[in-house]
């Protein structure tokens, strides 16, 4: 009786792991030799890994990460594309966000910068930081709109308090110059607090073309180009690689 009253108590508090670890243990003759104290950290390793992996959940589920299946362990390095595997992994401990410095990703159509991306913010979220995934054109048109109904104090909060915000598809198409200013905004609400990752197509020497405004391009560029880490991946496509390689 006192061991169901025990584990609805668990239960209640919202201590499910240490409940099911009780009940395992209840059911396991091995674990009755062991001491108050053995047992004990059994129960509470148990809630700490099933804290750990809700909480994981949840990251990443705000996070909404363009590629889910992205996973460090699984990136390729042999294939030839400009990928320097020292520099990825340095990128994977994540000290660059700790350190508040950006990162950014260049390269053709196919050439797995999403998928770099996806894995360094899948890195992130296991180290506990908070990531946020948006298509750069997307998130333009809702801070245009967040001005239109109040809603734009709380948009860019959201961005400046998210410790990794990754901005893909930069510059596939120019910005107008009311899009530039929002874009210096989100920068400059980040700069020297968090980290931003950046993907795009379009080689560095091209970013000023994007912006209509040279000082908001000077402003916006000085504040990423500088500091920041860089990838930039060569080669052709790689789906079409793994499509061949899937027909030999």
């Amino acid at each position: 009786m006192l061991k169901e009253q025990t584990l609805q108590k668990l239960f209640s508090m919202k201590l499910s792991g240490m409940a099911e670890a009780l009940e395992e243990q209840n059911q396991q003759p091995e674990f009755f030799s062991l001491s108050f104290e053995d047992r004990l950290a059994f129960l509470v390793e148990r809630e700490w890994e099933e804290r750990k992996a809700r909480k994981l959940k949840r990251r990443l589920h705000v996070a909404k990460i363009k590629q889910t299946n992205a996973c460090p362990e699984d990136i390729d390095y042999r294939t030839p594309r400009g990928l320097d595997k020292h520099t990825m992994i340095q990128l994977l401990e994540c000290q660059w966000i700790a350190d508040h410095r950006n990162v950014i990703v260049i390269g053709p159509t196919g050439s797995g910068k999403s998928y770099l991306s996806s894995a360094i913010a899948q890195k992130a979220c296991r180290m506990d930081y908070s990531v946020r995934y948006e298509r750069l054109s997307r998130l333009l048109q809702k801070i245009e709109l967040s001005h239109a109904d109040g809603s734009n104090l709380k948009l860019m909060e959201k961005l400046s308090k998210t410790a990794l915000l990754i901005l893909d598809d930069w510059g596939i198409t120019s910005w107008t110059e009311e899009e530039a200013k929002y874009l210096f905004d989100i920068l400059e609400d980040r700069n020297g607090s968090a980290s931003t990752l950046i993907i795009s197509q379009i080689p560095l020497e091209n970013w000023y073309d994007l912006i209509p405004n040279q000082t908001i391009a000077d402003a916006i560029l000085d504040r990423l180009v500088h500091s920041s880490h860089k990838l930039i991946l060569t080669g052709g496509s790689m789906r079409k690689k793994k499509e061949h390689s899937d027909l030999d």
